[in-house]
């Protein structure tokens, strides 16, 4: 059985395991490829708002996203979020249970929507989970991602309405 839980500090060392592969390979996160454990931890932790894990019932560590505004004051209600699963917890719905979560959390925190802001367009496992749960393609990006294998392609703006009036 999966739990997904707040992110705690001793947790830090097990999430930085599944998260510094992803950094490194430079094809799906935005982070510098030698960025260090302190950073991740800065970017992923601290600068969130929120972050919460997908953990097992031993305690394991599958995967990860964190959920914070996607700009100030006036763009506040409006919420962005990253998410990271094990290479080995791949294909095993641990991104859907997330993202889910996710959903559940900014409604909870009171944002209006969710929105992705640079989703690699060649990552089309994660393009399509996130279309699969209701996310839209609204803008396309040229060559706004370095991708460390292909050189430099198209993101996506991807974009969710949670609450309307």
């Amino acid at each position: 059985m999966v739990r997904i839980r707040p992110l705690q500090p001793e947790d830090w060392p097990a999430t930085w395991r599944i998260m510094e592969p992803v950094v490194r390979a430079g094809e799906a996160l935005p982070f510098d490829p030698a960025m260090d454990a302190e950073g991740g931890y800065a970017v992923w932790v601290k600068a969130a708002l929120q972050a919460f894990v997908a953990v097992t019932a031993a305690g394991r560590v599958l995967g990860t996203y964190h959920v914070k505004p996607n700009g100030p004051t006036l763009a506040a209600h409006v919420c962005n979020c990253g998410y990271v699963v094990a290479a080995t917890a791949r294909r095993q719905g641990i991104g859907n249970l997330l993202f889910s979560h996710s959903q559940d959390q900014a409604m909870a925190l009171g944002f209006r929507a969710m929105q992705f802001n640079l989703v690699v367009s060649t990552n089309t496992a994660a393009v399509q989970a996130w279309q699969r749960n209701g996310m839209a393609i609204v803008g396309t990006l040229p060559g706004a991602f370095h991708h460390q294998r292909l050189g430099f392609v198209d993101a996506y703006v991807m974009y969710k309405l949670l609450k309307s009036d």
